[in-house]
């Protein structure tokens, strides 16, 4: 496996090389050491979870992690996620969203309880040392952002530190009170690496070459990128009297003329605020070169979704696509190896390009 270096200072940083992003083995590798570790959107509680049922198999990442979770509503309406493959075959236990007393394997019979402690097992009264700590259904860290879950598969990132450096500015916001709107919510298929779909969200260099609404809504030499451990955000302002939050007078930016707050996620969740909502893109590799991305949008004041920077998201998607598709087909060149960073305008890429290139180290 190659190691990849970028330097901490900017000004003399090269991005990762074009290998990283055609590298099928890198590609894998990032499979087991970063997304099977990492943080997860699964869904909207109301969405998964409703009166009628308590269980809600989940497949993260179909095709690729294809990882089963079930996400179980407990007696006392807690929340409890849990592996979805049964302790003793492999077996997937849930099926469907269903309503049930306990979770039952249909190969062998095994038996659960809602929180994933082996309950019952026929034929097994003379096996030594049973039940053990691994024949309970593994339980991951479930965190939530307003009804927002997000699935723990490991350690990689501490999210509930993310959440709550998301909160120092969006505490001021009725996050519970947004609501998905399926009309607006669609799913893109970009020909490209994950990665580069992430390189070019996390900066707004290319936004007065690329997206001409996107500018004349927003404020480019005002344009802001705020670093964090595993996260960073991007706050555009804007240019003229375009929609705006209203902020209170206690908040970070208060007096400003905030018209969109971009968070990244890392390695691959994007939560751009608005005053209108919150639109969530989740990038999900299928390939070295195909990516799947998810947009959900969640409403809040719908009178406010036509205008200012959260107003033409499909076009301002299908302008990036065409950017980095582009891009894509330009790393097979044999004539490009690495580029540089703009230090004013790209810390938010070599932030990103620095956390892969850890996981290599």
């Amino acid at each position: 496996m190659n190691r990849y270096f970028i330097d901490p200072d900017i000004c003399k940083a090269e991005t990762l090389p074009a290998s990283f992003y055609r590298d099928p083995e890198v590609f894998n590798y990032l499979k087991e050491q970063l997304f099977a570790r990492a943080f997860h959107y699964i869904g909207d509680q109301r969405e998964l979870i409703n009166q009628s049922q308590n269980t809600f198999p989940i497949s993260l990442y179909p095709g690729y992690l294809d990882e089963s979770l079930v996400l179980v509503k407990q007696k006392d309406d807690s929340l409890k996620l849990l592996s979805n493959v049964c302790t003793h075959r492999a077996n997937i236990i849930v099926h469907h969203p269903e309503k049930s007393r306990k979770l039952q394997c249909q190969y062998h019979g095994r038996q659960f309880k809602l929180d994933g402690t082996m309950d019952r097992m026929p034929e097994f009264e003379q096996a030594e040392n049973f039940p053990r700590d691994c024949d309970h259904l593994h339980r991951f860290d479930l965190k939530k952002i307003g009804n927002i879950l997000f699935a723990g598969l490991g350690n990689q990132v501490p999210f509930q530190g993310v959440i709550d450096q998301i909160m120092e500015r969006m505490y001021f916001l009725p996050l519970d009170e947004f609501k998905i709107d399926k009309k607006l919510s669609k799913d893109y298929l970009v020909n490209c690496h994950w990665a580069l779909y992430c390189d070019n969200y996390l900066e707004g260099f290319h936004i007065p070459f690329v997206h001409e609404d996107l500018n004349e809504a927003l404020d480019y030499g005002s344009y802001e990128t705020v670093l964090y451990d595993y996260m960073n955000l991007q706050i555009g302002y804007a240019d003229g009297a375009e929609e705006v939050f209203d902020l209170p007078k206690d908040h970070p930016d208060s007096g400003k003329k905030v018209a969109a707050y971009y968070y990244w996620l890392f390695p691959n969740t994007m939560l751009n605020f608005y005053p209108w909502g919150l639109s969530v893109n989740i990038i999900k590799p299928i390939s070295p070169d195909k990516t799947k991305v998810s947009f959900i949008s969640y409403v809040w004041d719908e009178s406010k979704l036509q205008g200012g920077a959260g107003a033409l998201l499909d076009k301002v998607e299908r302008e990036d696509e065409f950017v980095v598709e582009g891009v894509h087909k330009g790393l097979k060149s044999n004539h490009y190896t690495t580029g540089r960073f703009s230090p004013t305008r790209e810390k938010g890429v070599h932030h990103f390009h620095r956390l892969l290139s850890e996981l290599f180290q």
